[in-house]
C-alpha cells in the first residue's frame, strides 16, 4: 500500500520512529499502562510483524488504524498477547513464599477451632507458574493444619498464557527451581518418557482460578478480600502515577493486616499507599484499628 512507511525491523539508534510507532505507543499505555519509549520501536516491530503479515497490513500506522476501529476489536486480544512481557518461574524470589507461610499467614491465623480458607490473588499471573507456586506453598502448610482450605485467584491480560496456564503443562527445564519432594507431590509426568512434559496434579488445579484483568481496566470486578497479593515484577513497566493508582486499587482488595508482595527490583518508595513494608519487598495492609 503507498504513502505509508513499511515495516521494517532494522532500525539505527538515530534514526526516527515510524509512523504508527507513537499512536500505538499511546494506545498501549492508555489500555495497559505500560510504558513505550522510541528505544522499544525494534522490539514492537519485531513482536508485530506476524499479526501484521496475518492482516495483510504493511505498516504500524496502518495497524493502529485497524487496531481503533469497530472491525478490529477482535484482534486487541492477540495485539495485548504480543506486547505484553510474561517472564516468570516457579518459585522465583523464594523468600517470598517462606515468609509467606512462616510469618504472613501465622499473624492473621484466626484460631485452630475456626475454619479457615485463606485467599491469596497472583496478579499479573503470567502462565500460572507463580499461582502454582503458592499453591504448592499452601499446600504444604495446611497439610500440618486442620480446617485450612485455601484459593487462589490467578490474573493476567494475556489471554494465550491464561489458557497455558490453565492447561498446567510445563515442560522439564521449567520445573527444575521446584524441590525434588514437592514435585512428586505436585507434579504428574507424561505417560511417554519421551515427552519430558509434566502436569500439576487436579487437587492443585482445583485451587487455583484464571481470570483475564487488565490492571489499568476501569474495573477489577474481584468481589473477595485476600490474605495476599503477589504483584511481582509488572510495576518495572508502569509509570509512577500508574504503580500509584494500581497498587491502591489491589490494596482495596486486602483484608485488614494483609500483605502485598512486589518485585524485589521493584519499590513504593515515593508513592502515597495504604500498606507499610515489613520486610524486603514485602508491606502489610494496617489492621482494624491501627493507625
Amino acid at each position: 500500500m503507498t504513502g505509508e512507511a513499511p515495516l521494517n525491523t532494522r532500525r539505527s539508534s538515530n534514526e526516527a520512529a515510524p509512523p504508527g510507532f507513537r499512536a500505538l505507543a499511546e494506545y498501549i499505555t492508555r489500555e495497559l499502562g505500560i510504558k513505550m519509549s522510541d528505544a522499544k520501536v525494534p522490539m514492537l516491530q519485531s513482536r508485530l510483524a506476524r499479526r501484521l503479515r496475518a492482516l495483510g497490513l504493511d505498516s504500524l500506522e496502518q495497524y493502529h488504524r485497524y487496531l481503533v476501529s469497530s472491525e478490529g476489536a477482535a484482534e486487541r486480544p492477540p495485539f495485548f498477547d504480543a506486547v505484553t512481557t510474561n517472564k516468570t518461574d516457579f518459585f522465583r524470589e523464594p523468600q517470598h513464599f517462606r515468609y509467606l507461610v512462616e510469618s504472613a499467614l501465622p499473624s492473621l491465623d484466626p484460631g485452630s477451632d475456626r475454619f479457615w480458607n485463606a485467599q491469596v490473588w497472583s496478579a499479573g499471573c503470567s502462565s500460572g507458574e507463580e499461582a502454582y507456586t503458592i499453591a504448592m506453598t499452601l499446600g504444604d502448610f495446611g497439610a500440618a493444619r486442620q480446617r485450612f482450605d485455601f484459593s487462589i485467584l490467578a490474573t493476567d491480560i494475556s489471554q494465550r498464557v491464561l489458557q497455558a496456564g490453565m492447561d498446567a503443562i510445563y515442560e522439564k527445564p521449567l520445573i527444575a527451581p521446584i524441590p525434588e519432594e514437592l514435585r512428586k507431590r505436585y507434579l504428574l509426568r507424561s505417560r511417554d518418557p519421551a515427552d519430558e512434559l509434566y502436569r500439576i496434579v487436579p487437587a492443585l488445579r482445583s485451587r487455583v482460578r484464571f481470570s483475564t484483568l487488565n490492571l489499568v481496566g476501569p474495573e477489577y470486578r474481584v468481589s473477595q478480600s485476600f490474605e495476599a497479593i503477589f504483584f511481582r515484577n509488572v510495576m518495572i513497566y508502569f509509570d509512577k502515577p500508574t504503580q500509584e493508582r494500581v497498587v491502591c486499587r489491589l490494596c482495596r482488595h486486602l483484608r485488614p493486616g494483609g500483605y502485598l508482595f512486589i518485585g524485589h527490583s521493584e519499590s513504593l518508595a515515593g508513592l502515597d499507599v495504604p500498606v507499610r513494608m515489613v520486610a524486603p519487598a514485602v508491606y502489610r495492609q494496617a489492621l482494624t484499628g491501627e493507625p
